[in-house]
């Protein structure tokens, strides 16, 4: 059976699945402040009218995208040992957020976002600290500095003037030329870094083992905890 070639191809449904991967798309590509409706409408080839079919609207969107970034993650049981659960949770994040860094920023912008699937993200974490045996303080503490550390980490790794070893040699032959022998510390750890290369997981771990390392003295009694305010 022939095809008139005059016939156009059939039109793709549009659905919200279809909407939100066109957003998510577009904001890894040009980020965050890129997404509007009539934007993803052009990239979908419909008119932005059409959207509200999908979504009510801007916000619902953003919470829409928000949720297929955690829906990426892996997320451990409350049941699940904590040092296994913390760094399989921070692992995981790191991935997903190197892939969506825009979602960091949105994701704590949605204090109205209560949706059972961040509402797990957050308590699979917790509930695993505290069957540990961590009180409360400790447990929301330990959360709180391991997003601190991964957001961190993605920001600076983003940042970071080179993406491979010959970038790195590059950056810091010339780092090396501006110090010109003024800053000594700051040479050798540049001159280190180009001898034994910058790995970026190497160094994600060795944060991961300093506050793992941290978290077990305090539950082993060896450290101050407890919302002790001598902590600090």
């Amino acid at each position: 059976m022939s095809t008139d070639p005059s016939t156009p191809p059939p039109r793709t449904r549009l659905t919200r699945e279809r909407v939100l991967h066109a957003a998510i798309a577009l904001a890894d590509a040009e980020g965050p402040e890129a997404l509007s409706m009539r934007r993803i409408g052009r990239t979908l080839g419909v008119e932005a009218m059409s959207l509200y079919n999908h979504v009510a609207g801007k916000d619902d969107l953003v919470d829409g995208i928000i949720q297929y970034v955690l829906g990426e993650m892996e997320v451990p049981s409350p049941r699940e040992e904590w040092r296994t659960a913390i760094r399989t949770r921070a692992r995981s994040a790191r991935e997903v957020f190197a892939r969506h860094p825009w979602a960091m920023g949105l994701l704590e912008s949605r204090s109205t976002d209560s949706s059972p699937l961040r509402l797990g993200y957050y308590d699979s974490v917790l509930g695993s600290l505290r069957e540990a045996g961590f009180d409360t303080a400790t447990a929301i503490r330990a959360f709180s500095i391991v997003d601190a550390f991964i957001f961190g980490f993605i920001l600076q790794e983003l940042s970071l003037a080179f993406g491979n070893t010959e970038e790195l040699d590059e950056v810091g032959t010339d780092l090396l030329r501006q110090l010109a022998g003024s800053y000594p510390y700051l040479a050798e750890a540049t001159t280190f870094a180009m001898e034994s290369g910058y790995d970026r997981a190497v160094e994600f771990e060795f944060g991961l083992d300093l506050i793992v390392g941290g978290l077990e003295r305090i539950l082993a009694g060896t450290a101050p905890g407890d919302g002790d305010p001598a902590a600090g």
